[in-house]
């Protein structure tokens, strides 16, 4: 089974020698039996769900989830995922920054920057889908994905910021900060459970929500100005909220992933995937705060 990021399509922890992964989808705690498979049932969240690494040979042999396990050799740690996210989060500030300083967007050439933009993004779509259907991670696909989704977000935020609300892209950093923040301690203190109801709560407003922005997209082209009203105004700045928490339940789903991951013992390169959805997330987050923000400082 596979889940889906609100951003792009994209696996989770990947399959290897026949042992099911994550794909997004965690196990939940209950004492799995090692060696079984977990999606047995086609239920990611069912009771009783197995060790989908048994067969990793360097992976802790303890049965129960969360239990004390003497990790040995070559399995992913939450340093691991810290650092790999660092490097991909990271790629992005930094192609950002960059096409802001080198990508200037002014008047005379405001089209040919949004083309670039447009291009950047379409780049970093293409290569977030290749790696979504890898079986492995290929940490120089990734950051390949992080460069060109920097460069799209430097010359998106520098044409916001220049043209609609001035100073609101250190807001929507500060924002996303802050909701990263937020829904990790809330995680870590077990004010958000994630378990099959929310898993399915989750996917469901998730489509819900892109179908009715791609009908908004779809009116804005065919019939112009701003289609059904679903990115400015009153409705816009509902949308942007809701886009905002979407975000925020993806990123608990980012948690558990990377929890069930490590309690697990999923290989160290799994990491990277980790890395990968995490980026994903927030640059969703941000980009919805960008534009919640823009909407209320316009109607000041």
């Amino acid at each position: 089974m596979r889940s889906s990021n609100p951003v792009f399509s994209r696996r989770g922890f990947s399959r290897d020698t026949g042992t099911a992964g994550f794909n997004g989808q965690q196990p939940q705690a209950g004492g799995p039996t090692v060696g079984a498979n977990p999606y047995a049932t086609g239920n990611p969240y069912a009771e009783g769900a197995t060790n989908p690494y048994a067969t990793n040979p360097y992976a802790p042999q303890d049965t129960q989830l969360g239990a004390p396990q003497q990790a040995r050799g070559n399995v992913m740690t939450i340093d691991d995922v810290v650092s790999r996210t660092a490097m991909t989060l990271g790629t992005v500030v930094l192609t950002a920054v960059l096409s802001w300083l080198l990508l200037p967007v002014d008047p005379a050439n405001l089209t040919k920057s949004y083309g670039i933009a447009i291009g950047a993004f379409l780049v970093a779509l293409v290569l977030s889908l290749v790696q979504s259907f890898k079986r492995k991670p290929s940490p120089a696909l990734i950051l390949s994905y992080a460069a060109f989704e920097g460069v799209f977000l430097g010359v998106i935020s520098a044409a916001v910021s220049t043209y609609i609300a001035d100073g609101v892209v250190i807001q929507a950093v500060l924002g996303t900060m802050a909701v990263f923040a937020g829904v990790l301690i809330a995680y870590k203190m077990g004010w958000i459970r994630v378990n099959r109801r929310f898993y399915g709560f989750v996917m469901a407003a998730a489509m819900g929500f892109m179908l009715l922005m791609v009908t908004n997209l779809l009116f804005a082209v065919f019939a112009g100005g701003d289609g059904l009203g679903f990115r400015s105004g009153g409705l816009g700045i509902l949308f942007g909220v809701i886009g905002i928490i979407l975000g925020a339940c993806f990123l608990a789903l980012d948690f558990k992933q990377v929890e069930d991951g490590v309690n697990y013992g999923a290989p160290r390169e799994e990491a990277w995937l980790a890395a990968f959805g995490l980026t994903m997330t927030l640059v969703w987050i941000y980009l919805e705060m960008l534009r919640l923000l823009s909407i209320l400082q316009g109607d000041d």
